[in-house]
């Protein structure tokens, strides 16, 4: 397996189920070596069909490959920790993998398997008056389960996503096995640099969801049309000057901070255009130029949409 997480990955949220399974094969095909899931998601069984048969086909080997997944918030009690990643494993076809963060900083009630899977957000979607319900579960018994992952095999990092920086302190306080990655929502709308460089400090990597911005919340109606990034004056300015799209600038911005990206495609030419952003590098300038674009503007915020969409009042930032 690998021991260096390629810096672009390909993202699976958002795939329809029926598709997901050519967009592995095509995506590999593609020269993406990295795979960032979850079972949220609700494609974690055709991803595994689109790895196992690109395997079977010679395309890859699973030792080339880099696959992450997430603890979904109602498996976060201990004693449900290992059962879902069991059926992550299951589902994806792989005997362990590369690294499993815990998806939110947010414990839900468990949803057994058998009752519905993935569980998402609300207890019971089938009543009258369905609602999302908290779990009280700490956070440090959920980390010291994903340790016991580490543990058994079942994964080679553990890490966490949509923490804050308050987060980040006190599970370093108490973590036995160290987090390897901080996954975030991170664009020039929403810079995050004290927070990136926190995690530096703590020795962890970086990964940036939805590093295009708006682009991936517009079908959800999370953001409006004149919020994308792609016709910024930066952005175009520094996209003429090296012969690149804004949305191969906006990724190279991305990767040169230092983050690793998952830019999500169906479109097989986008895929390859994604990748293709190793042959220039932006200026200092050009950089700066950018990252001034920051306006705190977060698009994935528990604290709006499960408000607006389960009727729950639940902010992780602040």
């Amino acid at each position: 397996m690998l021991e260096t997480m390629p810096r672009i990955g390909f993202g699976l949220w958002k795939i329809p189920r029926e598709d997901t399974a050519a967009n592995v094969i095509e995506a590999i095909r593609a020269g993406y070596r990295h795979f960032d899931s979850a079972a949220d998601y609700a494609n974690e069984a055709e991803t595994g069909e689109g790895l196992a048969q690109a395997i079977a086909e010679g395309s890859v080997t699973r030792e080339e490959l880099w696959i992450t997944s997430k603890l979904w918030n109602t498996f976060h009690a201990p004693e449900h920790v290992e059962e879902a990643c069991r059926k992550t494993l299951e589902d994806l076809q792989v005997g362990c993998l590369d690294l499993y963060l815990i998806h939110f900083p947010i414990a839900l009630e468990y949803v057994p398997i058998a009752t519905r899977y993935p569980p998402e957000w609300l207890n019971n979607p089938e009543s009258g008056q369905p609602e999302m319900k908290r779990a009280r579960v700490p956070l440090h018994e959920t980390w010291a389960a994903m340790e016991a992952l580490a543990d058994k095999g079942l994964v080679k990092r553990i890490g966490v996503c949509n923490y804050n920086s308050g987060l980040l302190h006190d599970l370093m306080s108490y973590a036995r096995i160290k987090p390897a990655m901080l996954q975030i929502e991170a664009h020039p709308y929403l810079t995050q640099e004290k927070l990136i460089r926190l995690a530096g400090d703590y020795g962890m990597d970086v990964t940036a969801f939805s590093p295009l911005g708006a682009q991936s919340y517009f079908e959800l109606d999370m953001a409006a049309e004149g919020e994308s990034l792609l016709g910024t004056a930066p952005v175009m300015v520094a996209a003429q000057a090296h012969g690149k799209t804004p949305a191969q600038v906006l990724l190279r911005w991305g990767v040169q901070r230092g983050t690793a990206i998952i830019p999500k495609t169906t479109k097989p030419e986008r895929m390859r255009e994604n990748l293709d952003i190793d042959d220039f590098s932006l200026s200092a300038v050009e950089m700066a130029a950018i990252s001034a674009l920051n306006q705190n503007r977060r698009f994935n915020d528990p604290g709006v949409f499960a408000e607006a969409a389960f009727g729950a009042f639940h902010p992780i930032y602040d």
